[in-house]
């Protein structure tokens, strides 16, 4: 991809998902997430109903009169973004791949912070963690996200969600919001997340096509799994092999809710033809 049309795509995403990050999610997002605690703010006199804990023993002695110290809540946070960039993100069948809405969501989230002040941080992991972006603040910061975002490339096509989360556990040793954008075909994850989610307030957004749930009646057909790069003959007329697909695909989905569940962590189930936008606002205001 050629720098003017990098800049065009980034140009497009950022005017379509700050948007709806200012109109939307912003106010949303505020509310769901709350600051690490309390900082000072200031002293006033004493008023009925203040906690006497709050009083301000130096400066009630110089004036002669009681003065309680303020506190407002110290709202800068830090979010980190973990992105899947395996193979299987490259999947679409609605003339949109999953990696596109995932781009969309990332940047939303990334803008949604930047109204608030907070610094976002970036993961892009395959089988392993194939770039860090340290969370810093700022426009500038955000479009070098979506640039990345956009035109990344793997050197890997596998997923190991449980790769991501150590090195998650190993660079962000304070308090962050973590939205980790999957599909979540994976498993061997419920200890590093259980870890992870002790620490952190993490979200599992799992994308998904709808073709992906079901094998139609096709006959013959060859099949590139995009994480192995093989290809090889599947009989889809076969009873016996669609079932045990859908069978495969509802076993790694039950191990994402139930992995996230125990571990208190959140969900967002999005396919990519649904509103991701009503998806999410749906979530945040059930925090």
């Amino acid at each position: 991809m050629d720098t003017k049309e990098l800049l065009k795509k980034v140009r497009k995403i950022e005017i379509k998902t700050k948007r709806l990050s200012n109109h939307i999610f912003s106010g949303e997002y505020h509310s769901s997430f709350k600051g690490r605690g309390m900082t000072f703010s200031e002293v006033r006199q004493y008023q009925y109903g203040d906690d006497i804990r709050n009083i301000d023993w130096n400066v009630t002695a110089r004036y002669n009169e009681a003065h309680v110290k303020v506190f407002e809540e110290e709202r800068e946070l830090t979010m980190v973004l973990m992105v899947d960039i395996s193979g299987s993100e490259s999947f679409g069948s609605k003339n949109q791949f999953k990696k596109d809405i995932v781009t969309e969501i990332a940047a939303t989230m990334a803008f949604s912070a930047t109204q608030n002040n907070d610094k976002i941080g970036l993961i892009l992991f395959s089988d392993t963690v194939e770039l860090y972006i340290p969370p810093k603040k700022g426009r500038s910061h955000v479009l070098r996200i979506i640039r990345e975002l956009i035109e990344f490339e793997p050197k890997s096509h596998k997923t190991d969600i449980a790769q991501a989360l150590k090195f998650l556990s190993g660079t962000q040793k304070k308090k962050a919001i973590i939205f980790m954008i999957s599909d979540f075909m994976s498993d061997s994850y419920e200890q590093t997340l259980k870890i992870a989610s002790k620490k952190h307030d993490i979200t599992g957004v799992r994308v998904y096509d709808m073709r992906e749930e079901k094998i139609p009646n096709l006959g013959m057909v060859s099949m590139l799994d995009s994480e192995t790069g093989k290809i090889q003959l599947v009989d889809t007329s076969s009873k016996t092999v669609r079932l045990n697909y859908e069978k495969h695909y509802q076993e790694k989905l039950n191990y994402f809710k139930d992995t996230f569940r125990k571990s208190g962590a959140g969900i967002v189930n999005t396919r990519v033809d649904e509103n991701y936008v009503t998806k999410l606002l749906g979530y945040f205001k059930s925090r």
